[in-house]
């Protein structure tokens, strides 16, 4: 006999093995082993749903993760640079008072005047912004009150006087102007 003869015949055997088996199983066990494979498919069905819930659930926590992240690197960036300009900005504070002193004195500040250009470009470049104080209504977001001034003829509240320059960068405030507001009487 050959190898593949020999094949089919085991499998008529198993076959047959089957077919007698199923012949002896009666239909209550039959029942019995279908009622139990009923339950575990329902068991398992039930932890598949309950591994999904999870799986939603850690992947929320990730994104969310991943959002606050994002947003706290955002915000140490935001942080550092705001802390540069403003080291930058008492730098340009000087120089404009030293440019105003010379120019009192009469000398020649041609150069010093284009070198404050440059710095007004690398200010702009960068967004810096300049707030407008002079006769605008105080606005405490804005602006840093640091005297006050009775006049009768303005209303209540306005910036009569810039004491130093206020900035905005990237829509947040970085340094607010100092400014004198009026009273009423």
């Amino acid at each position: 006999m050959s190898e593949e003869e020999n094949g089919k015949i085991e499998m008529e055997l198993e076959t047959n093995d089957e077919e007698t088996n199923d012949q002896f199983v009666s239909d209550e066990s039959k029942e019995q082993l279908i009622d139990s494979l009923r339950t575990q498919l329902a068991h398992e069905q039930e932890k598949v749903a309950s591994y999904e819930k999870k799986l939603q659930y850690l992947l929320a926590d990730f994104e969310n993760l991943k959002k606050r992240s994002v947003l706290d690197v955002q915000n140490k960036t935001n942080s550092i640079i705001d802390e540069i300009i403003l080291k930058f900005l008492s730098i340009y504070d000087d120089f404009v008072r030293a440019i105003d002193a010379l120019a009192k004195q009469k000398i020649n500040i041609e150069g010093l005047t284009s070198i404050l250009k440059n710095m007004d470009s690398l200010l702009s470049e960068y967004g810096v912004i300049h707030i407008d104080a002079l006769g605008e209504i105080f606005d405490p977001k804005l602006h840093e009150a640091i005297s006050v001034k009775t006049d009768s003829t303005l209303d209540e509240d306005t910036i009569t006087s810039e004491i130093r320059k206020g900035y905005i960068l990237q829509n947040r405030v970085i340094r607010p102007s100092l400014v004198e507001i009026s009273k009423k009487d």
